[in-house]
């Protein structure tokens, strides 16, 4: 019994490597992709401090920052070894666009780049086992406006609310 259970531990534990390598290899062929379509690499792998949960801060990261002519862009990257169970894309969900546009803010505060065009792309990276890898940009893959609060979405108007109040 000890022995399946340290084979199951092995085995566990021996993805994570894996995963993490597959992910690296992928930002070096982001960065070489980019740079072959004319951006100009700024950073890699962007970490900061965002917020708190329940006394853990949580820290955001952006994988790169580059330009494209005159504007930056925050470049998610997203590497896996087949599309079998789905595009790349599909793991940059709301919550990811919402923590990558967080840390993305808090760089353009610190830069103080208040008044620079910005973006968020995303590279999607899908190693082939017997071909080159197929590489895909989507530029402007979201934008800031789905994540400001939305002041006035409902009016609320206190004369109709006591007219209806007092009909009662």
């Amino acid at each position: 019994m000890s022995e399946i259970l340290s084979l199951n531990f092995k085995d566990k534990h021996s993805v994570i490597p894996n995963t993490s390598r597959i992910g690296q290899f992928g930002e070096e062929l982001a960065v070489q992709f980019l740079i072959r379509n004319g951006y100009r690499l700024v950073l890699a792998n962007f970490k900061v401090p965002i917020g708190r949960i329940r006394n853990a801060v949580v820290t955001g990261e952006i994988d790169l920052i580059a330009f494209d002519e005159n504007v930056l862009c925050f470049v998610e990257v997203k590497t896996r070894s087949s599309d079998e169970f789905g595009a790349p894309i599909a793991a940059v969900d709301l919550r990811k666009q919402r923590q990558i546009t967080r840390t993305a803010r808090m760089y353009r505060k610190t830069f103080r780049l208040d008044t620079i065009k910005f973006r968020y792309d995303v590279v999607s990276i899908v190693l082939q086992k017997s071909s080159k890898p197929k590489i895909e940009i989507f530029k402007g893959f979201w934008n800031e406006s789905k994540f400001r609060k939305k002041f006035g979405r409902t009016s609320f108007d206190f004369t109709r609310t006591i007219q209806a109040l007092t009909q009662v």
